[in-house]
């Protein structure tokens, strides 16, 4: 009986031991040494790849922003996406696609409408958008719903309206997203893109210098 007891203590001991020190390990010490090189290696990517105006952070590269006025180019669109309904106090959104097939009238109607805004927004008096123009990530969200980039061809379509807008010149405004055009990573993965809120950024910078 003596025995039996001394081996339970003994067990029970070397467990409490054991995850003592894994706690101390896995939950203290390691957490730590991550975070410390983390930020000392990629500070920015590990603080959210804060995009900051003036020392005022004004978003992430990682995730889209809706909202902008037509002074500024547009993100990708956000259809599929919930709403905020437990906290109203902060209007946020939800990460979501459609989930709509591409036969499906409401996916159908949602683009019809989306593509007939894009040639309207970005028509000028100098310039009439082509439907034809209309690109697919002009009038269609992400799996996600929150893609921070455009394709070129998006950025294209929409230069002579910001330039109107701004009282810019379409040379400038092209120059611009020529400049901020980041090709396939690698030379071969994915697609060439422009990241919507650095460009904007970029925009309200040109626009100040007059």
């Amino acid at each position: 009986m003596n025995n039996s007891v001394t081996n339970t203590a003994r067990l029970l001991g070397a467990g409490l031991r054991a995850l003592l020190v894994l706690t101390l390990v896995c939950g203290v010490l390691y957490p730590l040494a991550v975070t410390g090189v983390a930020q000392a290696l990629f500070h920015n990517k590990a603080n959210g790849s804060e995009i900051k105006v003036d020392g005022k952070v004004v978003g992430s590269s990682l995730i889209g922003q809706q909202g902008y006025s037509l002074d500024y180019f547009q993100p990708r669109p956000a259809n599929g996406l919930g709403t905020n309904s437990v906290n109203t106090q902060y209007k946020l959104i939800l990460s979501g696609a459609t989930n709509r097939a591409g036969d499906n009238p409401e996916l159908i109607k949602w683009v019809r409408e989306t593509k007939a805004k894009v040639v309207k927004d970005n028509s000028t008096a100098d310039y009439n958008v082509r439907p034809s123009q209309v690109p697919a990530d002009a009038v269609t969200s992400s799996g996600s719903g929150l893609d921070p980039d455009i394709s070129p061809s998006y950025a294209d379509l929409q230069v002579h309206r910001v330039a109107e807008r701004n009282r810019l010149s379409v040379a400038q405004v092209q120059k611009l997203v020529d400049e901020h055009t980041e090709g396939r990573v690698l030379g071969f993965m994915g697609e060439p893109r422009l990241n919507v809120l650095e460009l904007n950024v970029a925009l309200e910078e040109l626009v100040a210098k007059g």
